[in-house]
């Protein structure tokens, strides 16, 4: 990637990093065929998201735009941009609390993102259990498209 990846050289030292912000990502489009394939995946095909020339004539946005969970969907992908925690074998993600959709991201639009690290604490076996504040950014706009935080578990 062009971005500087935050690489942690063992699990023991990701609470060096509380109160750091990483990143930002790379940028990744979010092209129609994207949220159309997001549309057959979850079920969602709501005119706004998959009828560009319905979405022209009658949508608010001028446009089609990105389903609110497709960008937050995008987070895996854009952490791995700018995070790197090695010795961790498996990641999970057990939530996301106080998500806001604060803009919409319009088809074609490129989307990136920011992560703080809020928390960690320590856990048996030597994983760790961590909150990260994710921002996420569209292409041109003032506003965050999202942001939230996610709770991940590292184990080793």
């Amino acid at each position: 990637p062009m971005v500087a990846r935050t690489v942690v050289p063992e699990i023991a030292s990701f609470k060096s990093l509380v109160g750091k912000e990483l990143g930002p990502s790379d940028w990744i489009e979010v092209s129609q065929e994207r949220i159309d394939a997001f549309a057959a995946a979850t079920g969602d095909d709501q005119w706004i998201h998959t009828d560009p020339e319905r979405a022209r004539r009658e949508s608010p946005f001028g446009g089609t735009i990105a389903h609110g969970h497709l960008t937050l969907s995008l987070a895996p992908r854009l952490l791995r941009d700018i995070l790197e925690v090695k010795g961790t074998r498996l990641l999970v993600n057990p939530g996301i609390e106080k998500v806001r959709l604060r803009s919409p991201v319009h088809a074609g639009q490129r989307v990136r993102m920011r992560a703080t690290v809020t928390k960690v604490r320590e856990i048996k076996g030597g994983a760790a259990h961590a909150s990260l504040h994710l921002v996420f950014e569209a292409e041109g706009e003032k506003r965050p498209a999202a942001f939230g935080d996610v709770l991940v578990v590292l184990y080793p």
